[in-house]
């Protein structure tokens, strides 16, 4: 049975997030209905990363198997096609042979996210559903700064949401960048996994060393402290986006 490569692209505002579940539609679900559409098959696909509701993603990986042997364009064009149909806000950027040992979650050695803050007075409107509006000036600057002490492996009970079904709370952060060009500010991570809502805690936390709320120390004392109650205000999820997957 052959495995294909995904790569995808999407709008989170509207689905309950990537994973399929029974309170509403999911990105999983929507491209498994567009291959029931198009083979008649009722496939299980897995995603390299279990974004919330609301999140964005340029680079989502998935793996699916089928059936029958697919030129790379013609299963990319087809399952596009489906999912306009059907008004999907997914669009299948890739679609290619794997090996049959490919797994998009497992063979991950490295995950790249993006979280998008707009500071500026006037509210979002273009923007709106695809950045976190933030009216006051923020210090990038200083929120780079502290971001550093988060850098490696370290315990992250502090930035992990409640509901984590994580085994460990022990991670390896490779990089957490924050730069800014106009109004936007954009915060970058780079892990081989993440914890849930491990980023938007992370940006949340930042948000106040940026208005000068909190020191670096202060952003120090929250990771060691290894407790949830020291995080800041998690940042919500439209900020938030998928944007690439190494293997």
């Amino acid at each position: 049975m052959p495995r294909y490569r995904l790569i995808v692209e999407y709008d989170g505002s509207g689905y309950v997030g990537w994973q399929r579940q029974e309170n509403g539609p999911s990105v999983q679900g929507a491209i498994e209905k567009a291959v029931l559409s198009l083979t008649g098959e009722t496939v299980s696909i897995r995603g390299a990363g279990r974004t919330d509701s609301g999140v964005h993603a340029m680079g989502q990986v998935a793996h699916v198997d089928l059936a029958r042997e697919w030129s790379d364009h013609t299963l990319r064009n087809a399952l596009n096609a489906h999912l306009t149909l059907a008004g999907e806000r997914v669009s299948i950027l890739e679609a290619a042979a794997a090996p049959a040992d490919f797994d998009a979650r497992f063979s991950a050695v490295r995950r790249h996210y993006l979280y998008r803050i707009i500071s500026r007075r006037s509210p979002l409107a273009i923007e709106a559903r695809r950045a976190w509006w933030v009216p006051k000036t923020l210090d990038h600057e200083a929120m780079h700064a502290a971001a550093q002490q988060l850098v490696g492996h370290h315990d992250f009970t502090t930035f992990r949401s409640a509901h984590c079904q994580a085994t460990s709370p022990w991670r390896t952060l490779d990089r957490l960048d924050v730069t800014r060009s106009g109004e936007l500010i954009e915060i970058r991570a780079t892990a081989q996994s993440f914890l849930h809502n491990q980023i938007r805690s992370f940006a949340g936390s930042l948000k106040l060393v940026g208005e000068g709320k909190w020191t670096p120390a202060d952003l120090r004392a929250a990771l060691e402290a290894r407790d949830r109650k020291a995080c800041g205000p998690v940042a919500p999820p439209e900020g938030l986006y998928f944007m690439q997957v190494d293997y």
